[in-house]
């Protein structure tokens, strides 16, 4: 029997999506089947400004991703309750959430994930790009 196929997470908003999200994609899918969290309009505003797209709309974007197995949808800032019942191999994330509105949500990520041997990955973030600075260039903010 070959080796099971590894279970990979990744929490995304996806309001405007960049070269940064895809590169997170990218990472993830070397690692494994990837579920993205999607966080709804709900869980956003918890931390950010209303999102352009809605759930829906971001959902749809995010299914046509080749790098996407599943999407799931992540109703606060907060990962552990689908991390509770995915128990995925590996969390993917950039690094930019050890600090700011994120660092906590970081924090409750490795707490959770060591109960079963998970690994966090953060690549580096992508510099010079988010969305809220696409947002704010075209006016959208």
């Amino acid at each position: 029997m070959g080796d099971k196929v590894k279970k990979v997470y990744i929490g995304m908003s996806a309001d405007v999506l960049h070269h940064g999200h895809i590169n997170l994609l990218k990472i993830g899918k070397k690692l494994g089947e990837i579920t993205v969290g999607l966080l709804t309009d709900k869980a956003i505003l918890s931390y950010k400004k209303k999102s352009f797209l809605s759930y829906k709309q971001r959902e749809t974007v995010i299914k046509s991703i080749k790098y996407v197995n599943k999407i799931v949808p992540q109703k606060t800032l907060d990962y552990r309750d689908n991390l509770k019942k995915i128990k995925p191999d590996f969390v993917v994330h950039g690094d930019d959430w050890k600090t700011g509105a994120q660092k906590k949500t970081r924090e409750q990520v490795l707490d959770i994930i060591k109960n079963w041997g998970g690994k966090l990955i953060e690549p580096r973030y992508t510099k010079k790009v988010s969305s809220r600075k696409i947002k704010k260039f075209y006016s959208l903010v």
